[in-house]
C-alpha cells in the first residue's frame, strides 16, 4: 500500500520507521524547520531526520491547508492512507478526501477520553489507571473521527510522562501497522466516539506546572509524573525557582503549613502536603543541573520551616 506519512516529533519516528519497513511511503510532511539557540541554529524535526535517513522525499508546509502546491502533489501521489501522528497542523476536508482508504490518526489516549494535545501528561496528571494508543478515522474535528483500534497500557503509580511516552510511541507504531493491514481487508469495524466521555488535554504552559502544596499528596505526585521531565513541574524556594523530578509520599499525617519543609538529610527534603508529607528525592535549582537530594545538600543547605510556593 502506497503511505503519505504526516508528523513531527520524536513519537511520530516509530510509525513512520515501522510503516517504511510494511508498506511504500510516498512522501513525508513534517513542520517547517526552526532556529535555536544563540546561534539561530536550524533544527529540523525528528520526523524529517528520519525520512532523509531513508531517502524519502520530505515538504514542509507552514500552513497545509493553504499550501494548493503541496495538496496537489499530494493528489497526484494517489496515496491508500494519509498516516497522521503528532503533525500538530489540522487537515482540511479537501486533503482528508484525497487517499483511496482513508486518513488515519494514532492518537496517545484511550479515546474519546484526553483528546488534544497533551494526552500523555494529562492521562498521569488525572491519576488514570491505565492509558493507551486508539487508531482512528480523520475528520475535520480534533480528534472527533470514529476509532478503530485500541492498545491499553496499565500505568503504575511510579511512571512518569515521559516514560509512558516512550512506552506509548513504541506500541503505536504496532497498532498503526496493524490497523492499516485490517481496514485494507474490511476486517475493522468503524466504532463512532461517545461525546458524553470527552475530556480535553490541552497544550500545558510553563505557569500551570507550579506546584499547589494545599492538594493531596497523590495528587501532587500524580502532578509532578505528569510534567516528569518535561516541562517538569516547578515551586519556588527562597525567591528561587526549584523544579522537582520524583518525590516519595510517607505515611506521616501532615501538621504543618502545605508546603512546609519539615526536615532534609540523604533521603531528601521533607515537606507538607494537605494530608501527608512528602519526600523530595530529585530536584534542579534556577541556574543548576538536576541532582538528587542527596548530591545537592553536600554543597547546599535548606532551611527548615521555610515554604514552597
Amino acid at each position: 500500500m502506497n503511505i503519505v506519512f504526516m508528523g513531527t516529533p520524536v513519537f511520530a519516528v516509530p510509525s513512520l520507521e515501522k510503516l517504511i519497513d510494511n508498506f511504500n511511503v510516498l512522501a513525508v510532511i513534517t513542520q517547517p524547520d526552526k532556529k535555536k539557540g544563540r546561534g539561530n541554529k536550524v533544527i529540523f524535526s525528528a520526523v524529517k531526520e528520519a525520512a532523509i535517513k531513508h531517502n524519502i522525499p520530505v515538504y514542509q508546509p507552514e500552513k497545509i491547508r493553504k499550501d494548493i502546491d503541496l495538496i496537489n502533489k499530494i493528489k497526484e501521489l494517489k496515496p491508500d492512507f494519509i498516516v497522521v501522528v503528532a503533525f500538530g497542523q489540522i487537515l482540511s476536508k479537501e486533503i482528508l478526501d484525497i487517499p483511496k482508504l482513508g486518513c488515519i490518526n494514532l492518537h496517545a489516549s484511550l479515546l474519546p477520553g484526553y483528546r488534544g494535545a497533551a494526552p500523555i501528561n494529562w492521562a498521569i496528571i488525572k491519576g488514570e489507571k491505565k492509558s493507551g494508543n486508539t487508531t482512528m478515522m480523520m475528520d475535520v474535528g480534533i480528534d472527533t473521527g470514529d476509532m478503530l483500534l485500541k492498545d491499553e497500557v496499565i500505568i503504575d503509580e511510579n511512571l512518569t510522562f515521559g516514560e509512558l511516552h516512550d512506552i506509548l510511541k513504541e506500541r503505536g507504531a504496532d497498532l498503526l501497522v496493524k490497523t492499516l493491514t485490517s481496514y485494507a481487508k474490511g476486517e475493522i469495524k468503524r466504532i463512532p466516539q461517545n461525546k458524553s466521555d470527552v475530556f480535553y488535554a490541552n497544550m500545558i504552559d510553563k505557569e500551570f506546572c507550579f506546584i499547589d502544596w494545599n492538594n493531596k499528596a497523590e495528587d501532587i505526585s500524580n502532578f509532578i509524573r505528569g510534567l516528569c521531565p518535561s516541562p517538569c513541574a516547578k515551586t519556588r524556594y527562597q525567591d528561587k525557582l526549584m523544579k522537582i523530578y520524583k518525590i516519595k509520599i510517607t505515611e506521616e499525617k501532615s501538621i504543618k503549613v502545605p508546603g512546609t519543609i519539615i526536615s532534609f538529610d540523604k533521603s531528601g527534603i521533607k515537606a507538607a502536603a494537605l494530608d501527608k508529607n512528602i519526600l523530595i528525592e530529585e530536584i534542579q535549582m534556577e541556574g543548576g543541573k538536576r541532582l538528587t537530594v542527596s548530591e545537592y545538600i553536600k554543597g547546599h543547605d535548606i532551611k527548615i520551616g521555610d515554604v514552597l510556593k
